[in-house]
């Protein structure tokens, strides 16, 4: 294979044989608390060259080993080589060139997590764009509002169907010269279309790139607004990736028999996606991906592939841990689970205080009903996950220490970490041997996290976005304060530096009585329930705190199953008493974590749940808490009556 010469972007370190540890830095108020914690850089800071280097040094510096396996028609994996790879990008390359792009221009994809993603996103910075991300559930609206926004001049959907909604809305794009779709054969026309192009032309464009270029605008979730796109460079990704495989040094390298690998199956529209993808070629970790999140086909994907370490949401862990539950009930066993879940707990808390110095670790008895409880339930919960899984890295809200604590004990270790699209995703991180159940841990390296006299999080370091889009000048707006970046979340250090996450400043609630209540330790602790699906704690301006609580598909439909009442509708089924009693006990543990002021004080079952095709959910699910309060008006109303 031929590769276009261009200095290569420096490598990141080998690292150590087991992680590095670094105590943060902590500043205190005057009151003694701490304030604010940083830890210095563990990976040198890159400064040439770009992420379109990254195919090319893998295929010079290990041209044979695989960097990605693609799903067969057949249901297996076949290995893609790191040479195999930097072809085909450069193939792609060339023909977007062909096709008249000029660096700088942007190019939108809207896909699914598929192998064709991660080549064009690639393909796309070595001929010097900038790749737009746009969720493929998204609205024609909020579709045509980031290609317009953005200015894209090229939009590669998936399917007809959203060809079909692109081109209705291309009247109002007079930039978009280019609407290409991935099931008709996109790739290979690009590669046809650039035989002809000099790999010079490539190696020209990739020159022009260093680590301040733009390498993506990713537009925000939109929970109250319009979306805006965040303009991440190629130096914020390395600033990024390079510090976190230095960190999690037993994920990103082979600890056993078995190469480091993950399927990713959250979507590459989301930074979180996005950032581990980038993160994986780096390291040179081979990596698949998964277009569907159904239960039945993620799971067949999981057991194929059999991943080292996933990248995952806490609804994902959240349903493997019910889904279990809900097995184990059928079998008639739902005790013995209940058992070897709080021995699992007992067992991650056990090893939790250890590692910080509070305690032995696991006693003899608790080792041995661990060990009698490996067979019968957490090899299940492992199996679900691919059977190799070790290590799981979770973000976009906030575990919960049982669950966290469940996992370890079951062998999962869990790294919870915590950041925004601003960010590059992850800002803080669990540190490997160090974990602090229920937080978000501790700075990735080279970050330093502030908490401001309100509470306010507040973030510097070099994964810290250079501002938002301005589509008249087509550049990024500069951040007005370039030293911290305020992130609209509440939270606070403990002691040792480690972060929490209390919810959102816009999301604070104020009742009549003068009461501030933050909903979102409410709503997760809910959330985790099998029975529920969606949350939204309510109380601004009125004398006591409710909640709006629809029900979980998969869930309900065991709960039916369990008690026999498949045919009963769930207009009727949201005022069963048996019902409404599991959900009263569930509130009741969730308001377990406030004060009585706090506590929810009744709360309404809806009969729909909160989706993005309702309105009421963003593409990365989050809450549109307005849009929810206005359509259920008259449910909340009758929550205050009487």
């Amino acid at each position: 294979m031929s590769t276009p010469a261009s200095a290569a972007v420096p490598s990141p370190p080998a690292g150590p044989t087991v992680p590095i540890l670094v105590e943060p830095a902590r500043t205190r108020a005057a009151d003694g608390t701490v304030r604010e914690v940083s830890v210095p850089l563990f990976a040198p800071t890159v400064r040439r060259g770009s992420l379109a280097e990254i195919p090319f040094d893998n295929a010079r510096e290990a041209p044979a080993e695989a960097v990605l396996s693609r799903k067969a028609a057949d249901g297996g994996w076949q290995d893609v080589s790191a040479a195999d790879f930097a072809a085909e990008v450069l193939a792609v390359a060339k023909g977007l060139v062909a096709e008249g792009l000029q660096a700088g221009d942007r190019i939108a994809i809207m896909a699914r997590t598929t192998y064709e993603w991660t080549l064009l996103d690639f393909a796309s910075w070595a001929a010097g764009l900038v790749t737009v991300p746009v969720y493929p559930t998204s609205s024609a609206f909020q579709t045509r509002w980031i290609l317009q926004d953005s200015g894209a001049a090229a939009c590669a959907v998936e399917s007809g169907e959203q060809g079909r909604m692109v081109s209705h809305e291309r009247q109002q794009l007079g930039g978009l010269t280019h609407l290409w779709q991935f099931d008709t054969g996109l790739i290979g026309r690009l590669k046809k279309a650039g035989r002809n192009i000099p790999d010079a032309v490539i190696a020209a464009r990739r020159a022009t790139l260093e680590p301040h270029t733009p390498a993506t605008l990713v537009y925000t979730s939109g929970t109250t607004a319009r979306p805006k796109g965040c303009v991440l460079t190629h130096g914020n990704f390395f600033a990024e990736v390079d510090n976190a495989i230095e960190l999690l040094h037993p994920v990103f390298t082979s600890v056993s028999a078995h190469p480091a690998s993950t399927l990713l199956f959250l979507p590459l529209s989301h930074v979180f996606g996005r950032m581990v993808a980038i993160g994986c070629m780096r390291a040179r970790v081979r990596l698949g991906h998964a277009p569907s999140i159904r239960t039945e086909d993620l799971l067949a994907d999981l057991a194929g592939f059999k991943p080292s370490f996933l990248l995952a949401i806490p609804y994902v862990l959240e349903k493997v841990y019910n889904t279990g539950r809900a097995t184990a009930e059928k079998m008639g066993r739902a005790s013995s689970f209940d058992r070897a879940a709080r021995v699992a707990q007992r067992y991650g808390e056990a090893v939790e205080a250890a590692e910080h110095g509070r305690g032995p670790g696991p006693g003899l008895g608790l080792r041995a009903a661990r060990a009698l409880y490996d067979p019968l339930v957490y090899r299940r919960i492992r199996a679900a996950l691919g059977g190799r899984v070790r290590y799981a890295i979770c973000g976009g809200s906030p575990l919960g220490r049982r669950l966290a604590a469940f996992y370890a004990g079951a062998g999962v270790q869990i790294f919870e970490g915590y950041g925004l699209t601003e960010t590059t995703a992850a800002a803080t991180v669990t540190p490997p041997l160090k974990p602090r159940l229920g937080t978000v841990g501790w700075p990735l390296p080279g970050t330093a996290v502030r908490i401001a006299d309100d509470g306010e999080v507040l973030l510097r370091g070099g994964q810290v976005f250079q501002g938002y889009w301005d589509a008249e000048r087509s550049e990024a707006v500069p951040r007005l304060d370039d030293d911290w970046f305020a992130t609209g979340d509440l939270g606070a250090l403990d002691e040792d530096g480690y972060l929490t996450i209390t919810g959102r400043k816009k999301d604070i609630i104020i009742t009549s009585g003068g009461k501030n209540v933050t909903p979102a330790p409410l709503e997760d602790w809910l959330r985790a329930h099998p029975l529920v699906g969606q949350c939204l704690v309510v109380g601004d301006n009125r004398p006591y705190v409710t909640a709006l609580i629809t029900l979980e598909p998969d869930g309900l439909a065991h709960w039916r199953r369990m008690r026999k009442k498949e045919g009963v509708p769930l207009s009727e089924l949201v005022r069963d008493e048996e019902l409404r009693a599991v959900l009263q006990r569930a509130v009741d543990e969730a308001n377990r974590l406030v004060s009585r002021a706090e506590s929810i004080r009744t709360f309404a079952v809806l009969p729909k749940d909160f989706t993005e095709e309702s309105g009421h959910l963003t593409p990365s699910l989050k809450l549109k808490r307005d849009a929810v309060a206005r359509d259920f008006a008259a449910e909340i109303e009758e929550l205050y009556r009487g």
